[in-house]
């Protein structure tokens, strides 16, 4: 409890969560594995969360706590005495070994070899079995009320803004810029303040507000510190702050830089990253993928090559690099020149908004002429369409038969707007539900990302079973193999 409060004012919500993670399991662990709902009590033990008060009535070492139960099954093991003088207790667990002291209580189960020993049997609760119906019920309810207790023991402490943000629940996602402050990059920066303005002011009160920003600049030979804060003002003095300056050869350090948001951005952020150059830190493709992955953040890139004559770095990657980031993680990659760049960051605006859903992602390296379907529901609003890449034409169709081409900037279904790669087409208000299609053509490589606002959403992670005293499923820590059977964990919001 300690340690969650403290790393909450720290605002290491990430290590608030894991060590809540911990604390709850071990909290409705004592429901389960006591004697707890047996004594009869319904109400949780306020003891275990109030660090200042003892835990009472405690069986010591050498009193028997249960009798013998050789079928295992027993609804009731507990000896009369303990359960007269509400005496409190648990069950041993040994996995390696058979050995307990003289007269106590066994976890039970067939991974405890403790079990096997008189007194024989166990009072887990952890299953719903035939013999443990009312306790196991009891343990649930007494367990489920205890972590309520617990968690709002947190939020009166923490505050219910730092609560939800560490409980990774705010209403709205991060937002994160990424920022190359190298010397050419003077109009691009006084963009991407513009764009920060733009959100703060527009977005502050509202639902869309985002719940923290995160400012990370880089350049060459360093990058960071990153700077966070949920205080919109001070997001603003700090991007207000930074000037362009240095640089020497063209490629520069933005892995690096996106590497530290990735790291220090919560789950789920959106991050936009802003350079005119390629990457010099290739060596760390593999380890932003990574990130992107088990983060599941959402990187959008603003590229602006610039068409100085600089030293190129050996070992350097190109603006594709970027291309492959954004479509690992879901984002785009969009290229602009640096006059252009102004109109091209509707797209920020569009994603730093809350309750965003993907309806589609597709990503095409050899360019030929596809049709991709997509159905559109009642919960879904602000439906917009993203297209990058050169030498396209595509037709939208409604479900009613409806089209419109990509030359007709205003028709009947949507408004398209064209600046550098990207293709935008946001959907008139009142867009049909149904099955809608987009026809592609081109001999270029290209993606498409359909978005909306909805009221439902899901959270999901590749997990694998585990066997064991408690067995369930575990969270892969990379990817699943390719050709195998693998399990995915869906929750609903």
């Amino acid at each position: 409890m300690v340690a969650i409060k403290a790393n909450i004012r720290k605002e290491n919500f990430q290590a608030a969560r894991e060590t809540l993670g911990r604390v709850l399991h071990t909290l409705q662990d004592f429901y389960s594995h006591s004697n707890w709902v047996e004594l009869g009590y319904t109400e949780p033990y306020i003891n275990l969360i109030r660090p200042d008060q003892p835990l009472e009535n405690l069986a010591d070492v050498n009193t028997a706590t249960c009798r013998d139960c050789a079928s295992g099954t027993c609804p009731n093991s507990i000896l009369p005495n303990i359960l007269n003088e509400k005496k409190l207790t648990s069950g041993y667990m040994g996995i390696y070994s058979s050995a307990k002291p003289k007269g106590k209580c066994s976890h039970g189960g067939a991974a405890d070899l403790t079990s096997t020993t008189v007194p024989r049997g166990g009072i887990n609760k952890d299953e719903h079995r035939s013999d443990n119906v009312a306790f196991h019920n009891a343990a649930v309810n007494a367990a489920t009320a205890a972590s309520l207790q617990l968690l709002e023991d947190i939020r009166l402490a923490a505050g219910d803004n730092d609560f939800l943000r560490m409980m990774g629940i705010a209403r709205s996602s991060v937002v994160c810029f990424v920022i190359d402050t190298t010397g050419s990059m003077s109009d691009d920066i006084d963009e991407a303040r513009d764009v920060v303005y733009e959100i703060i002011d527009s977005k502050k009160g509202t639902q869309d507000e985002p719940s923290e920003y995160i400012l990370v600049p880089f350049n060459d030979p360093s990058f960071g510190p990153m700077i966070r804060t949920t205080d919109p003002d001070k997001m603003k003095k700090e991007i207000s702050e930074l000037t362009a300056q240095g640089g020497g050869d063209i490629p520069e350090l933005c892995l690096s830089g996106l590497q530290l948001a990735l790291t220090g951005a919560p789950a789920s952020s959106h991050i936009y990253v802003f350079t005119d150059a390629t990457p010099k830190d290739i060596a760390l493709m593999d380890t932003i993928l990574a990130l992107i992955r088990s983060t599941k953040s959402t990187v959008l890139f603003l590229l602006t090559p610039a068409s100085r004559r600089r030293r190129r770095s050996l070992g350097a990657g190109s603006f594709e690099d970027y291309k492959d980031l954004a479509v690992a993680s879901g984002g785009l990659a969009i290229q602009v020149s640096k006059k252009e760049l102004p109109q091209a960051t509707d797209v920020i605006l569009d994603t730093s908004t809350s309750a965003l859903v993907t309806v589609l992602q597709r990503a095409r390296n050899s360019g030929k002429q596809e049709t991709f379907p997509f159905v559109l529901d009642e919960s879904l609003q602000n439906i917009t369409i993203y297209i990058t890449g050169t030498s396209i034409t595509f037709t939208l169709t409604n479900p009613a038969g409806v089209s419109q081409s990509n030359t007709e900037a205003s028709g009947k279904l949507g408004t398209i707007r064209t600046v550098g790669n990207l293709r935008r087409i946001r959907l008139n208000a009142d867009k049909q539900t149904g099955r809608w299609q987009i026809t592609i053509n081109s001999n270029q490589p290209y993606t498409l990302k359909v978005t909306g606002q909805s009221t439902i959403t899901f959270i999901y992670n590749f997990v694998e079973s585990f066997k064991g005293p408690h067995p369930g499923f575990a969270v892969l820590s990379g990817r699943p193999q390719a050709g195998n059977i693998c399990n995915k964990l869906i929750l609903l919001n």
